[in-house]
C-alpha cells in the first residue's frame, strides 16, 4: 500500500548566525521525505495574540522581541493556527515576522478545524470550511501561501475522502505547498495517506502530535508508522505545557498559564507525572541546566522526531531551547528519565 521508507535518513545541516553579539548555531533537517528543510526547533505561536483569549498570551509588542530572537537564532519553522486567539496569533505573525525575515527564509505552518464562528460550517473539515479558513489565514498572515497546512482537532465524523480531496486541491491551488495532520488517530492517518496515494493527491507529509516524557502514547503505533514511512514528526508540548519546567506543587513556581490552563491540571498532575518530573530534575542537576532543557533534549533524542515545537513566552525560553540542542544524554540517563512513566489509557482521539 505504501512506499517503504526504511532507508530514509535524517540529513542535518548547520548554519551559524550572529545574534546580539553571540554566535548561535542551528541545525536544519529534512522535512520527512520532502526536499524541504526546516530548523531543528519550531517556533509555536499559540502564546502570541490576545490576552483576552488566554491570560498568558502575549500581545504584539511583547511578542516582537521573542519572534526577533527566534529568527536571529536561525529558527525557520514557525507554527500557528487560526484558532489561537481567534486569529490574532496569525495577525501578530503577519505584522511582526516579516520585519525580521524574508518570506523565502521561513517555513510557515498553520492549521484549521476548530470553531471560528457560531454557524455550523465554521469548523471541521468540509471543503467549504477548509478553503474559507485558509483564505482567512493567508490574509492575517500577509502571505500568498503557507508552506504547511494542517488539520487541527480530530473529528471522528470526518469523511476522509472529502478531507483528502480538499487538501489535495489546496496544494494544487498553490495556497499550501504541503499538508499535514495534528493529533489524528493512527488508523485514520494511515487511511488518509492511502487514499491520497490511490487517487494521486498530495498526501500528509507530517504529523504534529503531543509527545513528551509524561505523554508517550504516540510510541504505540503513530511514531513507528511515521518512521517507517518517512513522515515528518513535529511534536508539540515537548515540556508538557510547562509541567516539566518546575515543580508546580511549590507555591513560588506557578505561572499565569499553569493557573489558567485546565488541560495541564487535568492531564499532567498524575502521581506518575510528578515521578517523571523528579527524574528530570535529578538529571538537570547533574548537567547544571534547567529541567525544561532536559525535557526538550529528551524529545530531541527520540528516533524519528524532526523538530519539536516550542511555545516561548520570553526571550530566555528561546536561548534555553537553543542550548538544549547541544545536550547529550547517555543511555543510563535516558533510562532513568523514562522509568517512571505511567501509560495513559487509549482515548481514540490521537492524543
Amino acid at each position: 500500500m505504501f512506499a517503504l521508507a526504511t532507508s530514509f535518513c535524517l540529513m542535518v545541516y548547520r548554519t551559524e548566525r550572529a545574534a546580539q553579539g553571540a554566535s548561535l548555531s542551528m541545525d536544519y533537517v529534512r522535512f520527512g521525505r520532502a526536499n524541504l528543510r526546516i530548523s531543528r526547533l519550531g517556533l509555536g505561536a499559540m502564546g502570541f495574540g490576545d490576552p483576552k483569549w488566554r491570560a498568558w498570551v502575549l500581545p504584539e509588542d511583547d511578542a516582537r522581541p521573542i519572534i526577533r530572537r527566534a529568527v536571529e537564532a536561525g529558527i525557520s519553522f514557525v507554527d500557528t493556527c487560526d484558532f489561537y486567539s481567534g486569529g490574532a496569533s496569525e495577525a501578530v505573525l503577519g505584522k511582526v515576522l516579516w520585519e525580521f525575515a524574508r518570506r523565502d527564509e521561513i517555513v510557515l505552518a498553520t492549521k484549521a478545524g476548530n470553531p471560528m464562528g457560531k454557524h455550523a460550517n465554521a469548523r471541521g473539515f468540509s471543503r467549504k470550511h477548509l478553503f474559507a479558513a485558509l483564505d482567512a489565514s493567508l490574509q492575517r498572515l500577509k502571505t500568498d501561501y503557507v508552506d504547511l497546512f494542517q488539520t487541527h482537532v480530530w473529528d471522528a465524523a470526518t469523511d476522509l475522502d472529502e478531507l483528502v480531496g480538499a487538501f489535495g486541491d489546496i496544494v494544487r491551488s498553490g495556497k499550501a505547498l504541503y499538508v499535514g495532520a495534528t493529533t489524528m488517530p493512527t488508523w485514520s492517518f494511515v487511511r488518509s495517506i492511502a487514499l491520497a496515494e490511490r487517487f494521486g493527491r498530495a498526501g500528509f507529509q507530517s504529523m504534529q502530535c503531543e509527545y513528551n516524557l509524561c505523554h508517550r502514547e504516540a510510541e504505540r503505533e503513530l511514531l513507528p508508522f511515521c518512521r517507517d514511512q518517512g513522515i515528518a514528526v513535529i511534536p508539540f508540548s515537548p515540556m508538557a505545557r510547562g509541567f516539566l519546567c518546575a515543580d508546580r506543587r511549590l507555591p513560588d513556581t506557578g505561572t499565569a498559564r499553569h493557573r489558567s490552563d485546565d488541560y495541564t491540571l487535568k492531564y499532567y498532575h498524575r502521581p506518575g507525572d510528578f515521578a517523571v518530573l523528579e527524574e528530570v530534575a535529578a538529571v538537570a542537576r547533574d548537567h547544571g541546566v534547567s529541567p525544561a532543557q532536559i525535557a526538550l533534549a529528551w524529545t530531541l533524542h527520540q528516533p524519528g522526531v524532526t523538530a519539536p515545537i516550542l511555545g516561548p513566552t520570553s526571550v530566555g525560553h528561546i536561548d534555553d531551547a537553543i542550548a538544549a540542542m547541544a545536550l547529550r544524554l547517555g543511555t543510563d540517563e535516558l533510562a532513568h528519565l523514562e522509568r517512571a512513566y505511567q501509560p495513559r489509557p487509549p482515548r481514540g482521539g490521537g492524543h
